[in-house]
């Protein structure tokens, strides 16, 4: 395992080893004593290609997450929400897929979204804390402050998150205001 820091304090990569033979391979996914985390549920999500989900966060019950794509690749993003922050307002996008068998360890206050860039992609995620769907808001994909260079122009997007809001409506949010991190 090589783990990779980058320049947002907490934000991870793990790069792991698959043990390849005739029959397959076998895959760490996550070690305890590597990321002395606790994550109370796992989840996962199937996406056709050029579907975008997100950019979704928690802030009452704020979640950190480890990301792992199973199948296929994604172009994945995740934007610093925490207020206190050197980082703040500052989006990091990585492109992961099953065959580089690498993880992203998001810590709480960050926002996350990611577009499939392949068919069947199925993408695995721990959890810190339980999803509160009064906890949770949107920030809209395609905010023209933020200028994210998403690598496709017209992806397939739920009727949620078209509704999601601009990174300017969401700092100015009740629930921002309150948030614990």
């Amino acid at each position: 395992m090589k783990l990779i820091k980058t320049k947002f304090k907490g934000l991870m990569i793990f790069k792991r080893s698959s043990f390849l033979d005739q029959r397959g391979y076998f895959r760490e996914l996550f070690k305890y004593k590597e990321l002395k985390k606790n994550f109370v549920f796992d989840y996962l999500s199937l996406s056709k290609k050029n579907v975008l989900r997100g950019i979704h966060i928690q802030l009452n019950r704020p979640q950190a997450k480890l990301i792992t794509v199973m199948s296929g690749k994604i172009f994945d993003i995740v934007l610093d929400c925490r207020k206190k922050s050197k980082t703040f307002g500052k989006y990091f996008t990585l492109n992961m897929s099953a065959k580089i068998n690498s993880s992203l360890f998001i810590p709480e206050g960050f926002a996350h979204g990611f577009c499939s860039l392949s068919e069947n992609t199925i993408l695995h995620y721990k959890c810190s804390n339980y999803r509160d769907r009064n906890s949770e808001l949107g920030i809209i994909w395609d905010d023209k402050n933020l200028k994210i260079n998403w690598p496709v122009k017209n992806p397939i997007i739920s009727s949620k998150d078209n509704k999601n809001i601009s990174f300017d409506e969401f700092i100015k949010n009740k629930k921002f205001l309150k948030a614990k991190w």
